[in-house]
């Protein structure tokens, strides 16, 4: 049985990048901004980016050009060590091996956080305490990525038998989001 094609998984969206820097979504045939493909990148929808006059993927530029303006927008994700150590990285012999690792981190960091939103959302999901939850849930998330991720997760407000599993998961989260911050700092 054949599956339906998600944003995900269907063929990348072809933009067209011209010499006057102007951005040509070739799929919904319109003039496009950054601030979109930004937006399409969050989305998860896959693009290609294009020089309109040679052919040339020049779709990591593109993202490192947003990235850069996110930069500069004040949504400092990226600690000036970090920056630092990447730069000495470009010409070691190492440097083959940074792409790699830093895709790797990324995905576990994704991962790690999934599975923290879906411990939450089952703790406090559908109880007269849903909504304070995902306001708490919406504060931890803007601490932890302020502070590195080691705040205290909200508590549930009444105690049930399922509470003890539910500790231990949560404190399995923070494990992992421990060492993984910790692999973090080594790199930053």
């Amino acid at each position: 049985m054949a599956k339906s094609k998600t944003a995900n998984e269907s063929e990348p969206v072809i933009i067209k990048k011209y010499a006057n820097r102007r951005l040509y979504n070739t799929e919904t045939s319109s003039y496009i901004t950054l601030d979109l493909l930004s937006q399409m990148t969050r989305e998860g929808r896959e693009f290609v980016v294009v020089d309109a006059k040679t052919g040339e993927d020049i779709t990591h530029n593109v993202l490192t050009q947003i990235i850069m303006e996110e930069e500069q927008r004040g949504k400092n994700m990226l600690p000036v060590n970090f920056l630092r150590q990447l730069i000495a990285m470009y010409g070691d012999s190492m440097q083959s091996m940074v792409p790699q690792y830093l895709e790797a981190s990324m995905d576990a960091f994704r991962k790690n956080q999934q599975q923290f939103r879906e411990a939450m959302k089952g703790a406090f999901g559908g109880g007269p305490f849903a909504e304070i939850a995902k306001r708490n849930m919406q504060m931890f998330e803007a601490a932890a990525s302020a502070f590195g991720g080691s705040v205290a997760s909200p508590a549930a407000a009444e105690p049930s038998r399922s509470d003890e599993s539910k500790d231990d998961e949560i404190a399995d989260l923070k494990a992992q989001l421990a060492a993984l911050n910790a692999k973090i700092d080594k790199l930053g």
